[in-house]
């Protein structure tokens, strides 16, 4: 059974345009009152990208930049070294426009089962390839998370802090779909059960915090992440299909928080903010829950990360969250 948390009802997913770190944190920062989060700057190249950055967490293993991608390697590099002074940076901004801050804040890094599909091992094949590697891997992102979070909470000492494990290849590793360096097979599929156990290890280091588990692929494992322990799973919402119904209502009566990526992250019109979340209300109705428990099950969202939208999109569909959050709560029917 999933603890119970009270969550705000409007964040971000993490990424943003461009990057400048104090700008960055000014639009997370002041697009939510009640739920900021450290944003992420992709744009400025390999170690601000979310393997990079979060390959950069870990402790006593690091990686470096390949032609192929990123690999683990033997000691720190100009590579590791760029992630962690790109953190250092986005979390001296976040410290500055979050002085007096009281209330949620949302820190995210890579899963364990993306990392594994991500990094590559000496030999080209990914860390998935071996099991092994792949405890290791889970290990290590363990302590450097439990650093992290203490950072962070060093730095907002009044926060409550929620920790979002960003984990889009999940689905892929569960089915085996995860190519090979070739490009010719994939590689098998770890068993379920220890997929479980790994990610409840990772969820486990925020010490009974609240954990989000967030993937934009389609047929997110509800059930497994409850059971890992994630307080909430966030999720593009138009990928769900009514063959999902069962677990989406599983998961709210089980006291799960669903965050519903409904604002498009890439530029393009918005619909007004009640036509955003009319898709929610329509599946509470199908579900047959009662309207009133939409403001404590549901938090919305983009899609998926706004690193690829305009900065003035970016900053709109953040506002945009907010704006129909408040209009799923006050008029849930």
């Amino acid at each position: 059974m999933t603890a119970n948390f009270s969550f705000a009802s409007a964040t971000g997913i993490g990424s943003l345009p461009g990057g400048d770190a104090r700008e960055a944190a000014r639009t997370a920062t002041g697009s939510f009152e009640d739920f900021p989060f450290l944003p992420e700057l992709p744009a400025r190249g390999p170690g601000a990208d979310m393997i990079g950055r979060t390959a950069g967490m870990l402790v006593e293993l690091y990686a470096r930049v390949e032609p192929s991608g990123w690999r683990i390697g033997d000691r720190p590099g100009r590579d590791t070294k760029r992630a962690r002074s790109w953190l250092g940076e986005d979390l001296d901004a976040l410290e500055e426009f979050t002085q007096g801050y009281e209330g949620q804040l949302k820190v995210q890094a890579v899963g364990p089962w993306t990392l594994a599909a991500a990094l590559e091992l000496r030999n080209g094949q990914a860390a998935l390839s071996d099991p092994g590697a792949c405890r290791d891997l889970a290990g290590s992102l363990t302590e450097g998370l439990r650093e992290h979070l203490a950072e962070v909470q060093r730095r907002v000492p009044a926060a409550q802090i929620v920790l979002q494990l960003d984990e889009p290849s999940l689905v892929a590793v569960l089915r085996g779909q995860v190519k090979t360096a070739s490009g010719y097979r994939t590689h098998r599929a770890p068993d379920r059960q220890v997929v479980e156990a790994t990610l409840r290890d990772v969820v486990g280091v925020h010490g009974g915090g609240p954990v989000v588990v967030h993937s934009c692929a389609p047929d997110v494992p509800f059930a497994l992440l409850r059971r890992a322990g994630a307080a909430a799973v966030s999720f593009d919402f138009s990928l769900l299909t009514e063959r999902d119904d069962d677990v989406i209502g599983e998961a709210v009566e089980g006291g799960t928080r669903l965050f519903v990526g409904v604002v498009p992250g890439t530029d393009g019109p918005l619909s007004d903010p009640a036509g955003s979340v009319m898709g929610v209300r329509t599946l509470w109705r199908r579900l047959g829950l009662h309207p009133g428990l939409l403001g404590e099950a549901v938090t919305v969202t983009p899609s998926c990360g706004l690193a690829g939208a305009s900065p003035a999109h970016a900053r709109e569909a953040l506002a945009h969250c907010v704006r129909a959050a408040r209009s799923l709560a006050d008029n849930p029917e």
